[in-house]
């Protein structure tokens, strides 16, 4: 076995001895929102926490046990991974969540005041797996779609919502990290949503002619995952699943690079979607590759055109969390677009680029959709 196999096997055997201690299982979040990790890895010769991008260095004690207490973290949702002798993994001793491109750990800190994102007592919904067989990539793939409560037993027509991931990210991360459901029983029971059906795609498409469809942020780097949802996606959803098929009653968004996909995909197919959100995207500015957005080249109309453009959408809304590198950019275009008389919503939410933000982008934007 060569080197790298024999670490990665050691790191394997050392993560797995995670233990129980007198607190509690670690990983623990305290009063103050520190966190305490906890590993027993008697063989390491150093050993870290990777929260959010933060490293923090574990100390070894008794039982050959390494522990650090990190610094006060913000309310949301935190991927972070174990590094031992400079190997990172997941903890198994945490939920394991794909994002960043690969399975990482994840903490949840707590915040007031939104309950809306917990199990309540309220009618249930359901979120199922489901395959669909892709025109793009020749073979199947898999959706996860939210149906409200009733909807079995139902036998009305539903709106429907296509949401998407971010990059590093598939179609799990939405229902899994984001608390879809959640979030849908709770604002439907309490009467601030209609019922609607939630369609969960995976974006990263990688068509038969070997052309990839999940980034770019062009309206050229869109087209294979255009393709994939227009021609694939929404026609298997339409065909199983008794949802309204025009246009009113189609929303799309997404976060980070689903918001582009939103902003492509949802603003230039006015006859599929009339309602559109975009999420803390980076098209704008904030990220490298990002500079002088030309909003009339993009989508042309908006600005030349802005009556027609107003009439198409019933709802387009924009987000961004207030320490995200992206917020200056996200206020500069949507001021740019105010001041060009186009109809759109903005709000910011106290957080960086995280999922936090993300939930309450999703809790505003349903509230809008599919008002008579």
């Amino acid at each position: 076995m060569r080197k790298s196999g024999m670490v990665l096997a050691a790191v394997f055997t050392t993560v797995c001895c995670m233990k129980m201690t007198a607190q509690g299982m670690l990983p623990k979040v305290l009063g103050d929102n520190k966190v305490e990790f906890a590993v027993r890895a008697p063989e390491a010769q150093k050993v870290q926490v990777d929260l959010g991008g933060t490293k923090y260095d574990m100390t070894k004690g008794d039982g050959d046990t390494w522990r650090v207490t990190t610094n006060p973290q913000v309310p949301g949702f935190h991927y972070y991974s174990l590094i031992i002798d400079g190997v990172s993994v997941a903890d198994p001793a945490s939920p394991s969540f794909y994002g960043c491109s690969r399975w990482s750990s994840a903490i949840e800190i707590p915040e007031e005041g939104m309950d809306d994102f917990e199990v309540q007592a309220v009618p249930h919904g359901e979120v199922r797996t489901v395959h669909y067989f892709s025109d793009v990539e020749k073979k199947w793939r898999p959706l996860m779609v939210y149906t409200p409560a009733g909807y079995d037993e139902s036998r009305k027509d539903y709106p429907v919502v296509y949401i998407q991931h971010g990059g590093g990210e598939d179609h799990r991360g939405w229902m899994e990290q984001g608390r879809t459901a959640q979030i849908m029983d709770n604002l439907i029971a309490k009467g601030k949503a209609v019922p609607m059906i939630v369609v969960s795609s995976n974006s990263n498409v990688r068509s038969s002619s070997g052309g990839f469809g999940g980034g770019g942020y062009s309206w050229q780097g869109m087209q294979t995952f255009r393709s994939e949802l227009l021609e694939s996606v929404i026609p298997f959803v339409e065909k199983n699943y008794r949802v309204k098929k025009d246009r009113k009653s189609r929303a799309m968004c997404g976060l980070s690079m689903g918001g582009g996909q939103s902003f492509y995909i949802g603003l230039r197919d006015p006859e599929v979607f009339a309602n559109v959100g975009v999420f803390s995207t980076g098209m704008f500015g904030g990220i490298r590759g990002a500079s002088n957005f030309d909003l009339e080249k993009e989508v042309p109309g908006m600005l030349t055109d802005t009556k027609t453009f107003n009439k198409q959408f019933d709802v387009f809304f924009v987000s961004c969390g207030e320490q995200d590198p992206r917020i200056e950019y996200n206020r500069i275009i949507v001021k740019t677009m105010c001041d060009g008389g186009v109809k759109v919503k903005f709000n910011s939410y106290p957080g960086d680029h995280e999922w936090q933000v993300w939930r309450k982008s999703l809790h505003e934007f349903a509230q809008y959709l599919f008002k008579e």
